[in-house]
């Protein structure tokens, strides 16, 4: 057997380099100083953590590029009101061991708790449909032609201002049922204007952001995208769109598009089901990548369950050119490192409860990876292992607190 091309460097389309081919994907971290939505001495913490873990690239989670609309009330938010030394800081910090940091850059669209209190705004006026817990969810006004064109100078201003903080790039999300993701679906994109109808108007909202990036930024500054393979719902964006979507992005300037799946209502990002095959269910969309490897001419990255050595090599093999480890920097922040000195590794990986509720057993999931997070965030040391049904009702309690001091600060303000 060769060398593995695991930490094998890689050279992007605009000429910057990643030292190897894992990447810290995104995760929400809910750990943001939620008076003023910036990055935290917790956030500046894990960060650390993971810089010193030894991934080529990492991936913030996702930032906000409008202070009123968020995915979560821990959340942060980039705009031109934000306090840019401390996103210099994390950025800093993220680079300090020779990684590329992206900034994730999100819309929420839809997908915004209804107990923030906020206008919800999405392409369509379609209402999340996850049967009982749809009310948890804020019922959508349908966007204006100049609130798309709003939003996505949004984007674009995020982006410059990541850039300014020292940052090596963002990934423009566009996946997971957020905003973006939500122009793409024609489940939810029930629009008749320019911005919805065919594929290549209902994709023109990513397009223009991306164009707009592109335009503004230096050509050394990565930009990215994260597209689902599939939303694994009958009549959503199919696979076969998302390899148009990709050959389209690849003539707009993109270094890396980044793949997974799913949404809010079908959460295929938690997990396989137990009778796939054993690298199926530890590389989710690795099927679905293969197609669009053949179809690109810019790396491409997967993400969605990798947690071993060889499930990493698997991926890479099939011609994958980086690996996106989510849930398992969660748990054990130096895997790279430790892989790459021989060292044993402990279990990173989190068993989706198999519960009825596939919803359900996914915020459990989120909620073992979110204290795990929360744990390296204080510098702590994690002897045991949450139990998926007590983070769950941890995470629960958390958010209810986190709302209410979210809320508090937005009626100070207003």
């Amino acid at each position: 057997m060769g060398p593995s091309p695991i930490f094998n460097s890689l050279v992007l389309p605009n000429g910057t380099s990643v030292p190897n081919r894992i990447a810290k994907a995104a995760m929400e971290e809910n750990l943001a100083d939620i008076d003023g939505h910036a990055p935290s001495k917790e956030i500046f913490r894990l960060y650390d953590a993971w810089a010193k873990g030894g991934a080529g690239t990492i991936i913030t989670g996702n930032v906000m590029v409008d202070r009123h609309a968020f995915t979560g009330p821990g959340g942060v938010a980039l705009d031109e009101h934000s306090d840019l030394a401390l996103f210099r800081k994390w950025a800093d910090i993220s680079k300090a061991q020779g990684a590329q940091v992206w900034m994730q850059i999100n819309h929420p669209g839809r997908q915004m708790r209804a107990d923030l209190g906020l206008p919800v705004y999405a392409p369509s006026a379609t209402p999340l449909d996850m049967g009982g817990l749809s009310s948890l969810f804020g019922q959508p006004q349908e966007m204006s032609g100049d609130m798309v064109e709003d939003a996505i100078r949004k984007f674009i201003k995020t982006a410059t201002l990541a850039e300014e903080a020292g940052f090596s790039g963002v990934q423009v999300h566009a996946a997971h049922g957020y905003l973006l993701s939500q122009f793409l679906s024609p489940l939810v994109n029930k629009r008749t204007d320019r911005w919805g109808g065919p594929l290549g108007n209902r994709a023109e909202a990513l397009y223009s952001v991306v164009r707009g990036i592109r335009a503004t930024v230096k050509p050394t500054f990565t930009v990215s995208v994260k597209l689902n393979s599939a939303d694994f719902q009958k009549g959503g964006f199919s696979h076969l769109d998302a390899v148009e979507v990709v050959k389209t992005l690849n003539t707009l300037g993109v270094d890396c598009v980044e793949i997974s799946g799913g949404s809010y209502e079908s959460p295929a990002m938690s997990g396989a089901k137990p009778r796939d095959s054993t690298t199926a269910r530890e590389a989710y969309f690795l099927e679905f990548a293969k197609e669009i490897v053949a179809a690109s001419t810019v790396p491409i990255m997967l993400t969605g369950g990798i947690s071993r050595r060889a499930v990493l090599e698997d991926v890479l093999a099939a011609g994958i050119d980086i690996a996106g480890m989510a849930t398992a920097l969660a748990l054990v922040p130096d895997f790279p490192a430790k892989l790459q000195r021989g060292e044993s590794i402990p279990p990173a990986k989190v068993v989706t409860p198999n519960w009825p509720n596939r919803a359900i057993a996914s915020l459990a999931t989120m909620g073992v990876v979110k204290w795990n997070m929360g744990k390296h965030s204080r510098g702590a040391r994690i002897r045991w292992q949450i139990w998926p049904v007590f983070a769950l009702i941890l995470e629960l309690f958390l958010n209810w607190k986190r709302v209410r001091t979210f809320t508090r600060v937005r009626q100070k303000t207003e």
